[in-house]
């Protein structure tokens, strides 16, 4: 184990795309775990998935029309965020049911664009990703990114914490919530973009939801948890990164995996959750039980 970090350390030293990898996976975990942290507080898990899904038409467009992926994956997914917001809000049908309905629809287009534009290989990274093919325009990319998800959360951070709380009160008070509410939806989709080179499509939503859940585990206040979600999003991807160059994983699963792996941890042990010791404190009574 202590040979496989050194020469993961070695590697690192040696290897620009290695490092390449690393600084981007770092960026990723950070902002996923950021705005993650919105998306479960506002119990809009399915809609990061929706949206995450909803961007592969774009990508796909993007590649055949040889323009940058970040245009085409932002207009399909803020159309798909319409779209859902327009069904649920003008039919009988609940907001869940229009979100797969919508996202299932733009992921069977996605397919059938990606393999009119016959592009398998791509189709293979962007589903799954691949961080060590990881390119200068790619880091540049997410750089920007992560400077514009630091800048939304500072500039909106009140907005964003009387919306997520409590939507009703918010608008009374005079906030434009479904404007938010979008804006929310545009920097998501632009994270989901970022990260497809890092854990790809599938997984996107993984590290949009774990980081932050894992965060929630262990505390109540907004800008702590924001913080713990970062470093934890950060931590997993250091962490899979390694596993996935020293035993040959794919980075996505490897980075999830571990990020899946935190979360249980905290699940057993966090006082939040204080699932280890209510087992103890159970087995106390039981033993104090007369037979």
């Amino acid at each position: 184990m202590t040979n496989s970090i050194t020469t993961f350390i070695n590697a690192l030293g040696r290897y620009d795309f290695l490092q390449s990898a690393l600084i981007t996976a770092i960026m990723v975990g950070v902002m996923s775990g950021m705005i993650g942290s919105f998306i479960i507080l506002r119990g809009m898990s399915m809609m990061g998935d929706a949206i995450s899904h909803a961007v592969l038409p774009g990508v796909a467009v993007a590649y055949m029309l040889g323009i940058n992926v970040m245009i085409g994956a932002s207009f399909f997914g803020i159309l798909a965020a319409g779209l859902i917001g327009l069904v649920a809000s003008h039919s009988k049908i609940k907001t869940d049911t229009s979100i797969g309905v919508v996202f299932s629809a733009f992921y069977a287009l996605g397919f059938i664009l990606i393999s009119l534009a016959e592009s398998s290989t791509n189709l293979h990274h962007i589903l799954f990703g691949n961080i060590l093919a990881v390119s200068d325009t790619d880091m540049m990319t997410t750089t920007v990114v992560l400077g514009l998800v630091i800048l939304f959360i500072v500039f909106f951070y009140k907005e964003l914490l009387i919306t997520s709380f409590d939507p009703t009160f918010a608008q009374t008070y005079g906030f434009r919530v479904q404007i938010l509410h979008y804006a929310l939806m545009f920097v998501l989709t632009l994270v989901t973009v970022s990260a497809l080179q890092t854990v790809g499509i599938i997984l996107v939503v993984a590290m949009l939801i774990t980081p932050a859940a894992t965060a929630f585990l262990w505390t109540d206040r907004l800008g702590v948890m924001l913080t713990m979600a970062a470093a934890i999003g950060a931590v997993s991807s250091v962490v899979g990164l390694y596993f996935s160059y020293t035993f040959n994983w794919a980075s996505g699963p490897a980075i999830v995996l571990v990020a899946a792996i935190l979360f249980g941890i905290s699940f057993i042990i966090s006082p939040k959750q204080a699932l280890l010791p209510t087992l103890f404190k159970g087995k106390a009574r039981l033993r104090r039980v007369p037979a």
